[in-house]
């Protein structure tokens, strides 16, 4: 269960007052917030950091929010639920910002103390969504346990191989990119693209072996996806 002292928060605003005002209510509950004021380097940090939430405004300077918000759901290294934040109340607003995969909307004005719950209430059914099991195809992943199953039965993988799993499983159907993958396995740090090629040729032999060959697919120029009995080369 999520509480209020545990939360990582990512605030996409470009007006500075506005973004003041919540930093600091946030703050003041004692979460971790990171502030951005474009779309590019909000994205940038969603690659990055494991925030339990992105408050993200919809009139950036750089690029639409609704770009931004497809492009954290794309790449990000897991599901963060995004919430947006928009002077927009059409329906039709609404509806782009939900298609473009907002997990909620808050139109400004707002209460800052709606926000927050709204933060709590996201943050919770994010964690719930990694708690639970994860079905692909034959495969099935228990995050908790760190256990992965080919039609029922242990598929042997190594921790790499469980986190890019994982991740896969996680984003299905959608691709994830090379440098997600990579800033999963080694952070800031990364070796060069040789070594989670390795880690991927060893993952999918593992999946092999287990009964699911071809199930990880090379997406040219992004990076991988999962799809069950699905051809592709490293």
């Amino acid at each position: 269960m999520t509480n209020r002292s545990s939360l990582s928060i990512l605030v996409v605003e470009d007006h500075p007052a506005i973004a003041r005002q919540i930093v600091d209510f946030l703050d003041g509950l004692r979460w971790q917030t990171d502030h951005a004021a474009t779309g590019a380097l909000a994205i940038d940090l969603a690659m990055r950091e494991p925030y339990d939430v992105i408050l993200l405004d919809l009139n950036l300077p750089d690029i639409d929010g609704i770009e931004v918000c497809r492009a954290i759901k794309a790449q990000a290294p897991r599901n963060v639920p995004v919430l947006m934040l928009t002077a927009r109340d059409a329906f039709e607003d609404k509806a782009r910002g939900f298609h473009g995969g907002a997990d909620d909307y808050l139109t400004k004005p707002f209460d800052l103390r709606e926000l927050a719950l709204r933060c709590e209430a996201l943050a919770r059914r994010g964690q719930l969504h990694a708690d639970r099991e994860l079905h692909v195809g034959p495969l099935t992943l228990l995050p908790a346990e760190r256990r992965a199953l080919c039609n029922g039965a242990p598929v042997a993988l190594t921790q790499a191989g469980f986190r890019i799993l994982l991740m896969l499983c996680t984003a299905h159907p959608r691709a994830v990119a090379r440098s997600a993958l990579m800033h999963e396995l080694w952070g800031a740090n990364p070796p060069d693209s040789d070594a989670l090629k390795s880690h991927i040729y060893a993952l999918r032999r593992q999946l092999e072996l287990a009964g699911a060959p071809h199930a990880i697919v090379t997406i040219p120029q992004l990076g991988y996806r999962l799809q069950a009995g699905a051809a592709g080369d490293v």
